[in-house]
């Protein structure tokens, strides 16, 4: 079978009434629900998307772009509505192909957000991989990160007109930073939702490693492309863990192998099953979601993760940390509190 020949139909379990919090991840999850609970927040983004131009945006989609529907490429619309049934999407945003031979897809957007996927993907990935790949997007749609996207968008152009201002410029990147972080777990969300779509591990993996290799998927090895991960995270000295942070820090994306180990462990942890199960948190209920509850998930999620890095850096705060808990505890032994 060809990677562009249809698989047999499989029996996807339809998520009814899912909130987007059972896919997004901790830290993701916490900036949105804080987000979402700021009165007026989402309207002054929504206004600043005059300055972002959006109407030109999609005017230059809908002159240079396809717009899929039963018409025009009609299987690509038709997993887009399978994938939107099983996420329980009410209205599909719009859904364009345009011609590059980048293989990205991007959700675009504040106040009615479209999905853009590049040909370099309709000609790279199968009917199942693309379904990720659009389970991947609607989970962006649904979270409502464009909106949030487009003000680091917004953000980083304004960089540039305010970079004779020593302090401004400072805070402004200060901001991008932190939005780099946010949109990296963002990606990891997509990813969860885009499993979810699709529903088999698999093909999830499939699609890292053919982002990762431009497609060559017959060359490679799915336990050596795993094992990257390891090494990545757990190789070098200290001058590595310091490259890794500067390389990720203008980011938007976390790394391939990143990806694909991250969407493993979150199988693995089990809690895929469960919301595959039935187990998973309704909209009705999102907006009795909990921020305080939501923020220490968050710093959970980044105490766990620091706690099994194998990064150099990473293990030695950890080292420092034990050793200076030695020493207290010696202190404490020999000179007792009275």
């Amino acid at each position: 079978m060809s990677e562009h020949e249809e698989r047999p139909t499989r029996h996807r379990a339809t998520l009814t009434d899912i909130s987007s919090r059972a896919w997004e991840h901790p830290a993701d999850r916490g900036a949105l629900v804080a987000l979402r609970q700021l009165k007026g927040f989402d309207y002054v983004l929504r206004k600043l998307s005059g300055m972002i131009n959006e109407r030109a945006f999609r005017l230059q989609f809908l002159g240079s772009a396809i717009r899929v529907d039963e018409r025009q490429f009609p299987t690509m619309h038709r997993l887009y509505t399978e994938a939107g049934t099983t996420l329980d999407v009410r209205q599909l945003p719009e859904l364009y192909v345009t011609n590059s031979p980048i293989w990205n897809a991007v959700t675009i957007g504040m106040d009615k957000p479209f999905i853009v996927v590049n040909s370099a993907l309709l000609k790279g990935l199968d009917e199942e991989e693309l379904r990720f790949i659009l389970g991947h997007e609607l989970g962006h749609a649904q979270s409502g990160h464009a909106l949030y996207q487009s003000l680091l968008f917004w953000l980083m152009r304004l960089t540039g007109a305010v970079n004779w201002l020593p302090m401004g410029a400072l805070g402004i990147r200060a901001i991008i930073a932190a939005l780099h972080e946010w949109s990296r777990k963002a990606e990891l969300s997509g990813d969860r939702a885009g499993l979810l779509a699709v529903q088999d591990p698999a093909v999830a993996l499939r699609v890292q490693m053919k982002l990762a290799s431009g497609g060559q998927l017959g060359e490679l090895d799915t336990t050596a492309f795993l094992a990257q991960g390891t090494e990545y995270e757990s190789a070098g000295d200290l001058r590595d863990s310091v490259l890794k942070l500067l390389l990720l820090e203008a980011q938007s994306h976390p790394l391939a192998v990143i990806r694909a180990h991250e969407l493993r462990r979150w199988v693995d942890d089990g809690e895929y099953m469960q919301i595959v199960s039935g187990t998973y948190p309704k909209r009705e209920d999102d907006a009795n979601a909990s921020m305080s509850q939501e923020a220490k998930n968050a710093a959970k999620s980044y105490s766990d993760a620091f706690a099994r890095s194998q990064d150099p850096l990473a293990k030695l705060i950890r080292d420092m940390g034990d050793g200076l808990g030695g020493v207290r505890d010696w202190v404490s032994s020999r000179f007792p509190p009275r």
